[in-house]
């Protein structure tokens, strides 16, 4: 399991979160539940103040997602359920903008 000494071992598999991932890179790589009210967490947008701080959410929270999955070199597996997070449909768009990174499994 990848913690705070973030170590990856070849041959075995590490489980993590977005946070811990960032700066890693990984042959294959799994991003897990990007449902609708989890990414971003439903417990962040009840407490927003205002727009302001709801667009900071949005804006921090797509950008996890996005260099969470930028972290596969060869193989990248996104999952979710009905309804499934707004911001996968936001990485769809960058990768057909073509970012130089390359997204796929996102569909």
């Amino acid at each position: 399991m990848l913690d705070e000494h973030v170590e990856t071992t070849t041959g075995r598999i590490s489980i993590g979160t977005m946070h811990l991932a960032k700066g890693l890179e990984f042959r294959a790589e799994a991003v897990m539940a990007c449902d609708d009210e989890i990414i971003p967490p439903q417990s962040r947008i009840e407490t927003v103040a205002d727009n302001s701080d709801l667009e900071e959410i949005y804006n921090t929270e797509r950008h996890l997602l996005y260099v969470a999955c930028t972290r596969a070199r060869d193989h990248l597996l996104v999952t979710s359920v009905e309804p499934r997070s707004e911001l996968l449909d936001d990485l769809q768009i960058s990768a057909s903008r073509g970012s130089g990174e390359k997204i796929d499994g996102i569909s």
